[in-house]
């Protein structure tokens, strides 16, 4: 065994019995275990963060049913390697053998004119497509391609599985098992590996690396070496994570300065600009709504802008959104009433109606049931206001929009004052 093998690596699991975490999965009654007894593998998108086994669990179904595994990557291949690869799996099938796999690792990464290359290729089953992301397929994958695809979602690693990720590596890795640990505390360990099994592994790395024999595993000694061997940013790790959040907190706190410093570190760090310009669209909606509407109008502005040229010019929009949104008045209230909303719906359990005056009567039938009766056509009222009921019976005065105190919603509060006087109080 090369000793110079990342730990990471030289622990990948070879099948699903050595594998930690994902039990929907991979379980003793999950889908992944059927595939093997079956033979019978559709097309499928891993979707999850980093370190949690998307590659690994892809190597354990192609190498336990013996078939021919491609990869390709979605930063370094184009249309061509799509295509090479099709020629190469279509030659290596005989008679009835089953089609090989084709892994594509940040598929989320591909062009529309690299996905749709593949089509063909998945349709007629000249091969088995597994993909890869970490971010949203519903955002990132084209939809022909999605839709002959299945998507499995992959969790962050628990407390207990990484728990048990660090016994397995420190007893049975040729290298750690030669050394001692001793292992006083796990919360930092386990906090700064954020559900990573790759980065827990690395931090083992590189704590063993500073002990010669005995490894002392507490909360001071892991802090003390990642301050010393973390890199400033790992677009692929809990760098990405940590960044993101501190760049989104920095917008959401009115720190114009802090925001631009965090978006200079993802955009050195290679982040994909419009992984940031989707969070800037997000919080213009969350953290600045109705205190500012035009905000989220020049932060879908800049997410078209970074589609549409690309970087290293798509910076310049990123910083102008950036700025405006990090300066602008924040209110989170259009948020806070969509979540009581929806709380509120779940937990519901009586039955309401909707109202007869706001049903719609395309039939006759409909007309002659009552439907649309007692409505008031708003426009018709002063002001273009009619007082009504729209709430189902039993809600009647019921409120989920809480105006901020911003000036933007002063000025909404006092018009539902004017509108509906006490009722919405």
């Amino acid at each position: 065994m090369n000793n110079n093998i990342p730990l990471a690596e030289r622990l990948r699991p070879k099948n699903l019995e050595e594998y930690i975490g994902q039990a929907h999965l991979v379980g003793e009654n999950g889908l992944f275990r059927k595939f093997l007894t079956s033979g019978v593998v559709p097309s499928f998108i891993l979707w999850g963060p980093p370190g949690v086994g998307k590659t690994t669990l892809a190597k354990i179904i192609a190498e336990s049913l013996n078939r021919p595994f491609f990869t390709l990557s979605a930063i370094s291949s184009g249309v061509k390697d799509v295509r090479e690869v099709i020629d190469r799996a279509k030659a290596s099938r005989f008679f009835d053998t089953p089609p090989p796999f084709l892994f594509i690792d940040e598929i989320h990464r591909f062009t529309k004119a690299q996905q749709d290359s593949l089509l063909g290729a998945v349709e007629q089953g000249v091969f088995i497509l597994i993909g890869a992301t970490t971010e949203n397929p519903s955002f990132e994958v084209i939809r022909p391609l999605l839709s002959r695809c299945q998507v499995y979602t992959l969790n962050p690693l628990g407390n207990e599985e990484l728990q048990l990720l660090l016994q397995r590596a420190i007893t049975t890795d040729v290298v750690l098992k030669e050394k001692r640990f001793v292992i006083r505390e796990t919360n930092a360990l386990f906090r700064y590996s954020g559900g990573d099994a790759r980065k827990l592994l690395n931090i083992l790395d590189i704590l063993s690396a500073s002990a010669p024999e005995t490894v002392t595993i507490d909360n001071k000694t892991v802090t003390d070496a990642l301050k010393q061997n973390i890199a400033l940013y790992d677009k692929s790790g809990e760098q990405h994570y940590d960044t993101i959040s501190a760049f989104i907190k920095s917008v959401r706190g009115s720190d114009p300065n802090a925001a631009i410093y965090y978006l200079a570190r993802m955009i050195a760090g290679g982040e994909d600009p419009k992984f940031i310009a989707r969070r800037l669209v997000i919080l213009a909606a969350e953290d600045i709504g109705l205190a500012n509407p035009n905000a989220l109008l020049l932060a879908n502005a800049c997410f078209d802008a970074v589609a549409n040229i690309g970087m290293p010019e798509g910076r310049i929009p990123l910083a102008e959104a950036t700025i405006y949104l990090a300066t602008s008045p924040k209110s989170n209230s259009a948020y806070k009433a969509i979540n009581e909303a929806l709380a509120f719906v779940e937990r519901d359990t009586a039955a309401r109606p909707i109202p007869f005056s706001l049903r719609n009567a395309p039939t006759q039938l409909m007309s002659d049931l009552g439907y649309g009766e007692g409505y008031i056509y708003s426009h018709e009222g002063v002001n273009h206001f009619a007082y009504q009921e729209f709430m189902p019976e039993g809600l009647s005065g019921k409120t989920f929009y809480h105006p901020a105190t911003n000036s933007k919603e002063r000025e909404l509060e006092k018009y539902i004052l004017a509108c509906w006087k006490d009722k919405y109080k």
